[in-house]
């Protein structure tokens, strides 16, 4: 395959300007009224500000099921009668969900364009979360969480399809990290806002909280979020062609390899996500606001170091050193963590685990934004279908790593350190050996892209 990805900013900036002036192909008789695109580079940037917001809305959508739920699983383990591994299975269902789903709105995204694939999986995700609020059974909890994850993937593969649609090479790279400042907040608050419902109502309560979430966001998508995809560079073809598309993609090793990652990377972060509630709250008897605010904090480092790696290292540093430190810091913080969990160091209490989970968390804003950027660069043909395999990967990952850390019950936080170490190693090795980043460019990129 090609390479991809060379382009100049000033290029990005025209390609932005030309899908601006084109980016809506005008209602169809399936296809709600997308409104007019701005005409101009001076009406791009007044409504730009908005069309931003809406993608970090959308790319919201998963820390938002997953991490407002997170300070009820103890809750809802009692609730509905159940095991703790039990429990994490409505973690792994939705994640399971929005990686198969993924796979099927990528390729319809490329046919038929962003807003119609986008708009019908917005009102599942509505329908599915509404139901899981009066869910009498974790097994029917467990299946609808699948449809809401499987609903939700539209908000994820559809907004990194549309940031390709619009830039390019480090411009790319750093609207990427915008988002993470955006759609990092969700995990802030969220799991804030899901201790504070807790407060006053059951886990219930929540999903109730959700839905209309999800209601506010698919008014706002209806309204403010243009097509960015022009008719002459939609794919025609079907199944077949969609599968092919994929298939030509994998064949890419570079891009495969910074597929394969991230997932990685995804999935330490996952472990740390799906256990962290367990370790904080049952091993080491913090209460659910005392959790959602560690978690809180976690995530204000996730954001800042997005926004390092976005206003000051990129254009600076190759995209590859970035994402090689970023990995790096991943493995050694789990390494530190597995020492901690295992008694090395004796009984360290809540704060150093919590710091340890800290810088985790922290240098995932090298590795999150760095290999999305990087493996979009080479697929300017087929975003959508691209960002698909992106995110099922990861998902996919991640949804085998959630139980996995809850295996040897609910007394001892090894399983997540051992998961996190793994994983960081997985995702070095599969850089180091199918990226190959020393054979690219080593200087400084001001211009696109490090390839």
């Amino acid at each position: 395959m090609p390479e991809h990805g060379s382009r100049t900013t000033g290029e990005s900036e025209g390609s932005l300007i030309r899908q601006s002036r084109g980016a809506d192909p005008g209602p169809t008789p399936a296809t709600p009224t997308a409104p007019a695109p701005a005409a101009g580079l001076a009406a791009k940037r007044r409504t730009g500000l908005l069309v931003t917001l809406v993608l970090g809305g959308l790319t919201a959508v998963p820390p938002l099921s997953m991490d407002m739920y997170l300070p009820a699983l103890p809750e809802v383990t009692r609730s509905l009668h159940t095991s703790a591994a039990t429990a994490q299975l409505t973690l792994t269902a939705c994640l399971t969900g929005m990686a198969l789903g993924q796979l099927v709105v990528g390729p319809m995204s490329d046919k038929w364009g962003r807003r119609r694939p986008l708009l019908i999986g917005l009102f599942v995700y509505i329908f599915a979360t509404a139901i899981c609020a009066f869910a009498p059974t974790v097994e029917l909890l467990v299946g609808f969480r699948l449809l809401q994850g499987l609903a939700g993937a539209a908000g994820i593969v559809i907004a990194r399809a549309v940031v390709r649609d619009l830039y390019d090479g480090v411009e790319m790279a750093r609207f990427f990290s915008t988002l993470m400042l955006i759609s990092g907040v969700a995990p802030v608050v969220a799991p804030l806002i899901g201790g504070q419902v807790l407060r006053f109502t059951d886990w219930r309560g929540i999903f109730a909280v959700l839905t209309v979430i999800g209601i506010a966001l698919t008014a706002v998508v209806w309204r403010s979020l243009p097509e960015t995809l022009v008719p002459e560079k939609r794919h025609s073809g079907g199944t077949a062609e969609a599968l092919r598309t994929m298939k030509s993609l994998l064949a890419d090793r570079v891009f495969a390899g910074y597929m394969i990652a991230g997932g990685f990377a995804f999935a330490a972060l996952f472990a740390y996500i799906s256990a962290s509630p367990f370790v904080i709250q049952e091993i080491y008897g913090a209460s659910p606001q005392t959790f959602s605010l560690l978690f809180g904090v976690n995530s204000v480092g996730l954001i800042v170091v997005g926004q390092i790696n976005g206003k000051v290292l990129v254009g600076r540093v190759s995209l590859d050193k970035a994402l090689a430190f970023g990995l790096t810091v991943i493995v050694l913080a789990a390494t530190a963590l597995l020492l901690m969990t295992t008694g090395v160091f004796g009984d360290v209490g809540l704060f150093p685990v919590a710091a340890g989970l800290f810088v985790l968390m922290s240098a995932m804003g090298l590795a999150m934004p760095n290999t999305n950027a990087l493996a979009l660069m080479r697929t300017p043909h087929a975003a959508g279908s691209a960002s698909a395999l992106l995110g099922t990967s990861s998902f996919l990952i991640g949804a085998i790593a959630s139980p996995l850390v809850g295996i040897a019950g609910e007394a001892t936080a090894v399983p997540m350190a051992v998961v996190q170490l793994i994983c960081g190693l997985a995702a070095i090795g599969c850089f180091v050996g199918l990226c190959r980043p020393w054979q690219h460019s080593a200087r400084p990129n001001r211009e696109g892209t490090d390839h």
